[in-house]
């Protein structure tokens, strides 16, 4: 189709309930579908399509792009001009796109975006709204943000991951054979902190009627410094009135 007959086209019809025409914003008239997911829109797309193989004419444009991403899914065959559309379309998309669609599905969904109010579509030129519908355009602010937000969020989820964990065997040394050694556990048990986690315990005699108590913990490698544990928690006051001393037995990565 030549232009002289595409502009022809899309001065005869404006539709928006119905056929009118808008010579308000722009020297040349466009074509306007609304509420494309319901049996009106579609009949209004379907009478426009009487006679023409594409919106525009005869071959394939940026049109039927636009009205085709506003349409949720193939006509029904009470619209046979808008089926027979809707599956050419399809075919000339898909040869551009060759990989295998799962498919998708829209529910309980109002008026499609590409459906905009009747006063928006008087005011903007026919370039505004091609830029409106760009399916390739550039990303918005809100989607930028947003991308930059799920970035930052999967950067935290690996360092958490990366962080190890350590299983320790610590000796925990009395003063004396007169040291009450259930009130020494509990001093020890009674260090809370984030990433520490005590396991079992027992004591072992070590002469003279002394006994020392091997306790177990695990601990987050970037959350808990042993050295600061034993230094500033276990042999500190108030508990270094029970425990003279710590002794890391074993360490190992978990």
């Amino acid at each position: 189709m030549n232009v002289g007959a595409h502009r022809e086209a899309k001065k005869k019809l404006l539709l928006h309930h119905g056929a009118s025409t808008d010579r308000e914003s722009s020297d040349e008239a466009v074509f306007v579908f609304k509420d494309l997911h319901t049996e009106t829109g579609l009949k209004s797309l379907d009478d426009h399509l009487s006679g023409k193989s594409y919106v525009s004419g005869d071959e394939l444009t940026k049109d039927d792009i636009k009205v085709y991403s506003a349409v949720l899914e193939k006509p029904s065959d009470s619209f046979p001009n808008a089926s027979k559309w809707y599956e050419s379309v399809s075919q000339q998309l898909a040869a551009s796109f060759p990989g295998q669609a799962a498919g998708v599905r829209f529910s309980s969904q109002g008026a499609p975006a590409a459906s905009a109010p009747a006063e928006e579509k008087k005011e903007a030129t026919a370039e505004d709204d091609d830029d409106d519908m760009d399916l390739f355009g550039d990303e918005t602010e809100e989607e930028k943000k947003a991308a930059e937000e799920r970035e930052a969020a999967k950067k935290a989820s690996g360092k958490k991951k990366e962080s190890g964990k350590s299983s320790i065997l610590l000796d925990v040394k009395p003063w004396d054979d007169e040291t009450d050694m259930q009130k020494l556990e509990e001093a020890v048990r009674s260090v809370q902190m984030e990433g520490l986690t005590w396991g079992a315990s027992k004591l072992v005699p070590v002469g003279y009627g002394i006994k020392k108590m091997t306790i177990m913990m695990t601990i987050v490698d970037d959350l808990v410094s042993v050295d600061n544990l034993i230094e500033d928690y276990l042999t500190a006051e108030p508990r270094n009135e029970y425990i003279q001393s710590c002794d890391i037995v074993a360490f190992n990565k978990i």
